[in-house]
């Protein structure tokens, strides 16, 4: 099942930097956690969906790079997002 628009307004105002801030890497960090997420229970179930796997793949490296840009410009900001969103890493 998708993000619904419920869930994805309450991630943006959870993780905005201001009050018209829906586009913040922390923000489409956020979201796409939440998707990475639903779509890992999906395959959990539907094992041979590998069409919708390769755009997890897709959703998992963009993560990275946005992971990567906010490390490199405030490494504070991206510790906290990594323990709010609990990814290891």
């Amino acid at each position: 099942m998708a993000v619904t628009k419920d869930q994805t307004s309450q991630i943006v105002k959870k993780f905005k930097t201001s009050d018209l801030d829906t586009g913040s890497s922390e923000v489409q960090i956020a979201l796409l956690t939440a998707k990475i997420n639903d779509l890992t229970n999906h395959f959990a179930k539907h094992k041979k969906d590998h069409h919708g796997r390769r755009g997890l793949v897709t959703m998992v490296n963009k993560r990275r790079k946005l992971l990567d840009y906010l490390h490199r410009k405030d490494v504070k900001k991206y510790q906290d997002l990594i323990k709010a969103l609990d990814i290891r890493k």
